[in-house]
């Protein structure tokens, strides 16, 4: 039997938040058996491997116990020749001061197969989310970048003289920078910014001149930072957002933002999409998913296929999920049979997501009761109900009655068949569970009854007895009434009700509670 063949992936984290992350660097997290990374790679990061990753740290901090560069070579060698998937997790991109020459040479030589995966530089990063351009047609036609570790080994004399100049990791020898351009003719009024922590909430900008920044910052902890000198950084009075403060500031150029500062967790389905997130980070939020619900199809197919043999017998078929939509569909087509099929039928849906997953079969509702939620179905429904035969696929188990008592009261026929079913997931997924323990969300939406129960579940198998504690000062969320019954009898409150039931109407809710 041939061994399984390892590899090892030298991936850039980008500046710091996992926002900053390219996809195949999310990828590469998500499957890494080993996970070897620095000390400035922030701890969200760490969260997007699996809870059976080896995670390795081998950080280098100046002035504390770093790991020898030829045992972080050696241990990339063992996991590789081990036939693990490896992940060398280093800050900003592999290429830019990331010392990646030795390592790569160290696998070589043991006939180790690599790869090199680009990340988003603090160079040009955190320039651009403290608002400075680092070229411009006339103040920055050219820029250098350089690290400040050994400053006396750098040619002065020919960095003076270019447009911009792009420094880091030296804020330790801030002082011996500005000396050695104000010894070679760089005025004392060179406009210069200090970035700390680029791309994270906790980053901080200061700006000044080379005459005054070292009083500005003097007795400040200054790593790590990006330190731009030149002309551009006067820009940014011109090229921030209005809302901004143009002081020195704690917060990047995103900070107008209306959820910039507050950590969201989205509660979803198992491989449900992610526009919800994205809504919610265009916003300016920090978004950490956690499936709370998986979805699958049902114990049998026996009724569902029945219903389908005898579609022509129905007077109206009701959807109230994209789950429903998807399932009813995908069988529906697995019996030979397409949308004719429905000709005579007429369909309800509830909810917007469920009207465009209809849509996008190529089918328009015949009918969306005007609050998304079953009730108002009901309440609203365009013909009478007396008489009307009506095929309902729903959820096999834990959906709500009240729909089909409702509609049978008043006449109709419901015939409800089990189109899917739901479950609770085994874990949380390790950047939810490190939040949650370390208590740095603001936010948990629910966007529906089923996984306001499973998140409960889960949190209560992480931490037993706990979950009081652990949601203290964390605002719950909910998309719509029956939703927030179920959070009130779990949790004993709900925080954010959207006023209109979908994840736009959550979305501003949200907003309005943050301003």
């Amino acid at each position: 039997m041939t061994e399984q063949q390892g590899k090892v992936y030298l991936v850039g984290a980008g500046p710091g938040d996992v926002a900053y992350l390219t996809v195949k660097a999310y990828h590469l997290l998500a499957v890494a058996q080993v996970l070897v990374y620095d000390a400035l790679v922030d701890e969200q990061l760490l969260g997007c491997v699996s809870s059976d990753c080896l995670k390795v740290d081998v950080g280098k901090r100046g002035g504390k116990p770093s790991t020898p560069q030829a045992d972080i070579n050696n241990l990339l060698v063992k996991f590789c020749q081990q036939g693990q998937l490896v992940v060398r997790l280093k800050s900003g991109d592999p290429f830019i001061f990331g010392r990646c020459t030795s390592e790569i040479e160290a696998l070589k030589a043991a006939g180790c197969e690599f790869e090199v995966v680009p990340g988003i530089s603090s160079a040009t990063a955190a320039p651009l989310l403290a608002g400075i351009p680092i070229t411009d047609p006339v103040m920055s036609r050219c820029f250098a970048v350089l690290t400040a570790h050994e400053v006396e080994v750098l040619d002065w004399e020919a960095l003076s003289r270019l447009d911009t100049l792009i420094i880091l990791m030296g804020g330790k020898n801030l002082a011996d920078i500005v000396h050695q351009l104000l010894r070679r003719g760089r005025s004392h009024l060179t406009p210069i910014a200090i970035i700390r922590w680029a791309g994270t909430p906790s980053q901080q900008i200061w700006t000044g001149q080379l005459g005054n920044i070292l009083a500005q910052t003097a007795g400040l902890s200054l790593s790590p930072v990006v330190i731009v000198i030149g002309e551009v950084v006067g820009l940014r009075n011109y090229l921030q957002p209005e809302k901004i403060s143009l002081e020195n500031s704690t917060t990047p150029m995103s900070s107008n933002l209306p959820l910039t500062g507050k950590t969201i967790l989205v509660t979803r389905s198992s491989g449900q999409s992610s526009q919800f997130s994205d809504r919610l980070a265009a916003f300016g939020a920090t978004v950490i998913e956690m499936p709370a619900l998986e979805i699958g199809p049902p114990s049998s197919w026996e009724e569902l296929d029945q219903a389908i043999a005898n579609l022509s017998n129905f007077n109206w078929l009701i959807l109230t999920s994209t789950n429903g939509v998807d399932y009813f569909f995908d069988r529906l087509n697995s019996q030979g049979k397409d949308t004719r099929a429905l000709a005579g039928v007429k369909i309800a849906v509830v909810g917007e997501k469920t009207s465009q997953s209809l849509k996008q079969r190529g089918l328009q509702p015949d009918f969306i009761p005007p609050n998304f939620v079953a009730d108002s179905l009901v309440e609203n429904f365009p013909e009478t109900l007396q008489g009307k035969k009506i095929l309902f696929p729903r959820v096999e188990s834990g959906g709500r009655e009240i729909l089909v008592k409702e509609l049978s009261a008043k006449g109709a026929e419901v015939i409800e068949v089990a189109a899917y079913q739901s479950c609770c997931p085994t874990s949380i997924p390790p950047a939810a569970e490190l939040a949650l323990k370390n208590r740095t969300i603001d936010v948990i939406t629910f966007a529906s009854s089923k996984t306001g129960q499973f998140f409960y579940q889960l949190v209560e198998q992480i931490f037993p007895n706990n979950i009081t504690n652990i949601l203290e000062g964390v605002c719950i969320a909910s998309i719509g009434p029956q939703t927030s019954k179920t959070c009130q009898t779990l949790f004993g409150r709900v925080d954010v009700e959207a006023e209109e039931y979908t994840l736009d109407g959550l979305t501003q809710a949200i907003i309005n509670w943050s301003s």
